[in-house]
């Protein structure tokens, strides 16, 4: 009898796929993929794809994942001939892939070995069709300074006040809502994807437990404020179609709740 892979199972003769399709896109990266990748490898949930696409970088990035590449199958590499940004370049990994899930993995980010085989878990018994997770942020040096940590469930109308979702910690079902695609903008296409996705599902699910190292890079756009809200303004307003007096009243939400997240961070709990 032919065995079938660790996470798949038959019901009525047909195989169900519970293969996680993990997207990566990366620029310029070539400090920080590595242990990105090395992450994914250590999984204790095995029925994985990673799609990596390269958006053009100038350093040493499409080296390093193509070793990898090189060593492990289940990993796939797209180098882009032109810069065209995180959105497209995930985009077009959603496109390839051929999962069920689709997880999100940026390339300075790190997962939790348990990561997928625990969220993954939870989405099928709690037939919960987006989910995301709590995070420890860690500057660039690899000091933990804060937790993000998250609980209870989100709507499209939360997340236009606050987003919650931490994208490396992301994931959606395409059994149920079928593959929903960022919009094709610079910045902030992550939380328009997850505005997008909230409008096929009522809840976002959050998972208590930190499955995922989040990094905060020094000169990011979550650390450039101006820059930040004028993105923020332009998913409203045109991603969105949100009025203006309704996307003044969500950006104050989104001005407030960024400032507690980043100038006034809880704490790490003492050892």
């Amino acid at each position: 009898m032919k065995l079938l892979p660790k996470f798949q199972c038959r019901i009525g003769g047909s195989l169900v796929n519970r293969t996680a399709s993990i997207i990566m896109p990366a620029f310029n990266s070539a400090g920080f993929v590595g242990r990105a990748i090395e992450s994914v490898l250590a999984q204790t949930y095995e029925d994985w794809e990673l799609l990596v696409v390269d958006d053009c970088s100038s350093d040493n990035t499409p080296a390093v994942i193509g070793e990898y590449a090189k060593r492990e199958p289940r990993i796939r590499v797209t180098t882009l001939d032109s810069n065209q940004g995180a959105a497209k370049a995930r985009n077009l990994a959603i496109r390839a892939s051929s999962g069920r899930f689709i997880a999100f993995l940026d390339s300075d980010d790190i997962w939790m070995p348990n990561k997928l085989e625990l969220q993954i878990d939870f989405m099928s018994r709690n037939a919960a069709t987006f989910s995301f997770a709590s995070a420890e942020m860690v500057r660039e040096s690899g000091e933990k300074f804060a937790d993000w940590t998250v609980s209870g469930t989100r709507t499209y109308e939360d997340t236009l006040k606050r987003c919650e979702v931490q994208t490396s910690t992301a994931m959606y079902d395409t059994f149920a809502l079928g593959k929903v695609f960022m919009p094709d903008i610079r910045r902030r296409q992550d939380l328009a994807l997850w505005l997008s996705i909230l409008k096929r599902t009522k809840y976002g699910y959050a998972i208590e437990d930190k499955l995922a190292i989040y990094m905060l890079r020094s000169g990011s756009l979550s650390r450039n404020k101006a820059k930040a809200a004028y993105w923020q303004w332009k998913v409203y307003r045109d991603v969105e179609a949100i009025s203006v007096l309704k996307s003044l009243y969500y950006l104050g939400n989104y001005a407030y709740h960024g400032f507690i997240k980043y100038y006034r961070p809880r704490p790490l709990a003492r050892r």
